[in-house]
């Protein structure tokens, strides 16, 4: 699933969001960390030439796939063709600003975490439902990245011998639950029928029986997945955001039903939805450029 688009935004000192603008991403062909890299300062030049009266003082880049977070680099992703690309020395060296390099859904996580509907908690996991999903996970108030490789939920399978994921398993929630996997799924039992996953959710709210089918599977499945994570981790809450949290009452009242039919002696998480909406991963990689920032000065 290559990304479509690169999002971009400035922020100023009081965390004020400047600027923000969508672009195609770069086709990630020959030398992948020096066409990102490219891209990556095009995107600097334009918001600098835009806000003038704005100095930069650091950088925070996100992407998907496994990143490890405290040394910058980009492990692995099937979508963008990378492997241990130095993404954060990369920026440093071609920006000459402190940069950090951080998964995206750990970023977002982040600014949940700190600012928004995660703060109340201190064992927490926040889940994004969107075109990829992933998890991040607080524990005892403190990150849980695995050196990069936790919180990959998307992967856990929900349906053995399902339908093939571009992780090269078969019957991942990702195939069943992202914004893609509805899309796949409603095209299955819909031939010739072309919809986007917002467009299955509306057509579900609608009462489209095909649409209401693929939401109910995907919402089995999430409260599957969400079960486990309550039996290992027994968080306080989990936070959603992206794809199908976006619709509100249509994914959380059955979640928790689904979710209190699994359950039985185990901690029930309080399932809410996220603070920032789409912004979230922007805020996060803000707030870890400031903290690179403040580690330089």
């Amino acid at each position: 699933m290559q990304p479509t688009e690169t999002r971009a935004a400035l922020f100023d000192s009081d965390g004020v969001m400047l600027g923000l603008t969508r672009s195609p991403a770069p086709n990630p062909e020959g030398d992948v960390g020096e066409v990102i890299m490219a891209h990556v300062e095009d995107l600097t030049t334009r918001l600098a030439r835009d806000f003038p009266q704005v100095t930069p003082s650091a950088v925070g880049l996100i992407a998907p796939g496994i990143v490890d977070d405290r040394e910058g680099i980009a492990i692995l992703s099937g979508d963008l063709r990378w492997v241990n690309v130095p993404y954060r020395a990369l920026a440093e060296s071609r920006l000459r600003l402190p940069s950090s390099f951080s998964h995206d859904a750990r970023a977002e996580g982040q600014a949940e975490f700190q600012l928004g509907a995660a703060r109340p908690f201190s064992n927490v996991v926040v889940l994004r439902l969107g075109a990829r999903i992933a998890a991040t996970i607080y524990l005892d108030g403190r990150l849980h990245d695995g050196g990069g490789f936790a919180g990959g939920l998307g992967h856990s399978i929900v349906n053995p011998g399902g339908s093939p994921c571009a992780c090269g398993s078969r019957g991942c929630l990702q195939t069943v639950a992202s914004t893609g996997g509805l899309a796949d799924r409603y095209a299955e039992l819909n031939p010739g029928t072309l919809a986007t996953g917002d467009e299955v959710l509306e057509l579900a709210r609608r009462g489209d029986v095909a649409a209401n089918l693929v939401l109910s599977n995907a919402l089995d499945a999430v409260a599957l997945v969400v079960s486990q994570i309550s039996a290992v981790l027994a968080p306080e809450a989990i936070i959603l955001s992206g794809g199908l949290a976006l619709t509100g009452s249509q994914c959380f009242l059955p979640l928790r039903h689904r979710l209190n039919s699994l359950l039985s002696y185990h901690r029930r998480p309080l399932l809410l939805p996220a603070a920032f909406g789409r912004d979230g991963g922007l805020m996060g990689a803000a707030l870890r450029a400031r903290a690179a920032a403040a580690a330089a000065a």
